[in-house]
């Protein structure tokens, strides 16, 4: 099993409560609440503008929320007083971002590094291990995504899909609580989306804690324990595929946007 951690009292790995972001006088999340269960992949599907990488950063407080509460095994992310909404200093911020491991759209790999010293690098400067363990643990997760032959090549030297590839292992490297993806495919080419979504299938076997957001529908379905469909800023409707994905299901919202897509019934 991988990401997995003991329960504390029942409560869900991650909780969010009435969560309200805005930038500026827009509003961009409108009082979010989401549970996700140790060992759950929750997918957030949902039309441009909805809020759903939005949600996904101010979980990991690279977006500061305005109001509610986001709680990662019982503790508090951004804030260490939330009535006040006093933050946490920048160490403890770095300590829980550790995590809650993310995967962005555009790779964020340093072009200088190769793809091992890439996956080791937080490993010595957040987990302070040394540079060996690193590179022992960065070429067991390089392994499991396939990519033993590239541990030493340069991000350039990559394809987009081997690229991604790189960042998923980075992430999963550092033990996160919790997985969390964002739009991995969408600055892919359409062939090598196959060989990234696999590797996040494997690891959802695994028992792996994933917040997933994506267009990829089918993928969603197969992968997700629940789907969310978000619709301005709001969770229009929730559960799981075969529920959700019903002819005739949902709000007429949903079954419009989930027109445009072939679905598995």
């Amino acid at each position: 099993m991988v990401g997995t951690s003991s329960p504390r009292n029942g409560v869900p790995l991650l909780r969010l409560r009435n969560v309200e972001k805005s930038y500026g006088d827009v509003p961009v999340l409108r009082g979010v609440d989401l549970d996700v269960e140790r060992g759950q992949v929750v997918t957030i599907i949902g039309p441009s503008g909805s809020g759903k990488t939005t949600l996904l950063r101010c979980v990991n407080f690279l977006e500061v929320y305005n109001g509610g509460s986001i709680a990662i095994d019982g503790e508090e992310v951004g804030y260490r007083d939330l009535a006040r909404r006093r933050m946490r200093s920048e160490r403890e911020l770095a300590r829980m971002r550790a995590e809650t491991g993310m995967v962005f759209q555009m790779f964020n790999l340093f072009p200088h590094l190769t793809a091992a010293e890439n996956v080791m690098l937080g490993l010595v400067k957040v987990r302070r291990k040394s540079r060996g363990e690193a590179r022992d643990i960065a070429t067991h997760w390089l392994k499991q995504v396939g990519l033993t032959d590239k541990l030493d090549r340069l991000p350039s030297e990559l394809s987009g899909g081997q690229q991604q590839r790189v960042g998923i292992a980075r992430a999963v490297a550092m033990d996160p609580k919790i997985l969390l993806l964002d739009e991995i495919t969408s600055a892919l080419d359409p062939e090598l989306v196959g060989e990234v979504l696999d590797v996040v299938l494997k690891l959802a076997e695994q028992g792996m804690t994933m917040l997933v957001v994506t267009h990829e529908i089918v993928f969603a379905q197969e992968v997700s324990k629940r789907i969310v469909f978000m619709a301005d800023g709001m969770i229009d409707s929730e559960g799981p595929p075969d529920q959700l994905f019903a002819p005739d299901h949902g709000s007429e919202r949903l079954r419009t946007f989930l027109a445009r897509f072939r679905l598995h019934h």
